[in-house]
């Protein structure tokens, strides 16, 4: 008998959910950075290319562009439907376009993909200058080098200065950076969600979500995208998703859309699953559709050390170098950057405001998901 549509199981997932030349580029633009990149931790870069996608028009002088940072597993589509090249509808779309907070009638927009990343820019899945993916012989990231990079793809737009950084979490660490590193170009910096390093617990979250990648033999030292599909580190990268989506969102969101409820037609007393089990089981399958497993370690190894006192004589002088006009906010459910830290930011840049913080039941996820809280804030700084 013919399994029907709706029980037809799905096809094998690629080696990586990385986007590869000849896929559909979607919005995307593209840029190739004229020089090799030197990296924070030694050796450079050669070759770089960033992907991106912009919404609205620069003005003649370049004053309205606003750079907006995506997370860990986030890319540049972070507005506009799914389709094509982005499987994903935009993570952002509730802020960016015509008559919201980032007025696209007004503002331009630019969100890079990550110098790491899987959605078109330089990363492990990328082609290196002999042909070969670079796959486990990619150097090691830092944000500042991602940061560094980043201001490159802004001198190709002829962007001098930012009228706004902000991004959450990653986006936050690379947002401030920008601000340390490069306080003449940033007007105005909105910090969400984020650290000013990574601490001991969000450092040993990631850690163990890095062994369950190395661990599947489909890794092979990084090595595995010349693959077959089904034999990329799926199992690895979906565990490493599991335990993640986990610290994003809160125990009382986890029980309240739960508790203890089997999975329908499941009873969890004779080896079925309890309703969270397919809510993760669900999040891991769709991540290894669209990201690439390598990616993943690179980018989670550049926010454990990520540290913006480094060799700057410390946190406290670090953050006394940002120049922009600053609002830093967080979730007051989140568990994985807690209130504390961006508190530590808020009273430490000279700048900011007092701590904003964002109520959602959500966790670290509601930076994401409380549009209307976080829309707020941008027009607070933008003005509008």
């Amino acid at each position: 008998m013919t399994a029907g549509p709706e029980t037809a199981p799905l096809p094998l997932p690629p080696v990586s959910g990385a986007w590869r030349e000849g896929d559909p580029p979607g919005r995307r633009r593209w840029v190739t950075l004229g020089r090799p990149l030197p990296l924070e931790a030694g050796g450079v870069l050669p070759g770089i290319r960033l992907a991106y996608e912009t919404w609205g028009r620069l003005a003649p002088d370049a004053s309205n562009a606003v750079l907006v940072l995506h997370a860990l597993t986030g890319d540049s589509h972070a507005a506009g439907p799914a389709g094509p090249g982005h499987p994903t509808p935009g993570w952002w779309d509730g802020l960016i376009g015509p008559g919201r907070p980032l007025d696209t009638d007004r503002w331009f927009v630019v969100v890079p993909n990550v110098l790491g990343g899987c959605q078109g820019s330089t990363g492990p899945a990328s082609p290196r200058p002999d042909g070969r993916p670079w796959g486990g012989a990619f150097p090691h990231l830092t944000q500042r080098d991602m940061v560094a990079a980043e201001a490159l793809l802004a001198d190709e737009l002829g962007i001098e200065r930012w009228a706004l950084v902000t991004g959450g979490s990653m986006g936050g660490m690379r947002a401030l950076e920008w601000a340390v590193s490069y306080p003449e170009r940033v007007g105005a910096l909105l910090l969400l969600a984020t650290t000013a390093a990574a601490s001991a617990e969000q450092i040993a979250m990631a850690a163990v979500q890095l062994h369950a990648i190395r661990a599947d033999p489909g890794w092979r030292g990084g090595d595995y995208h010349g693959a077959a599909p089904g034999q990329g580190p799926h199992a690895g990268l979906g565990t490493a998703r599991r335990l993640a989506h986990i610290t994003y969102r809160s125990e009382p969101e986890l029980q309240a859309r739960f508790g203890r409820r089997a999975q329908d037609g499941e009873d969890p007393l004779r080896s079925g699953r309890y309703q969270v089990e397919s809510y993760l089981d669900h999040h891991a399958a769709k991540l290894v559709r669209r990201f690439d497993a390598g990616s993943y370690v690179v980018l989670s190894e550049a926010m454990n050390g990520h540290d913006a006192g480094r060799g700057r004589g410390g946190t406290a002088a670090a953050l006394r170098r940002v120049t922009a006009r600053t609002l830093v906010a967080g979730v007051d459910s989140d568990r994985l950057y807690p209130l504390a830290q961006q508190a530590e930011l808020a009273a430490g840049i000279p700048t900011a405001d007092r701590l904003r913080v964002i109520e959602s039941p959500s966790g670290h996820d509601g930076f994401l998901t409380e549009t209307a809280q976080v829309g707020g804030l941008v027009r607070e700084l933008l003005g509008g």
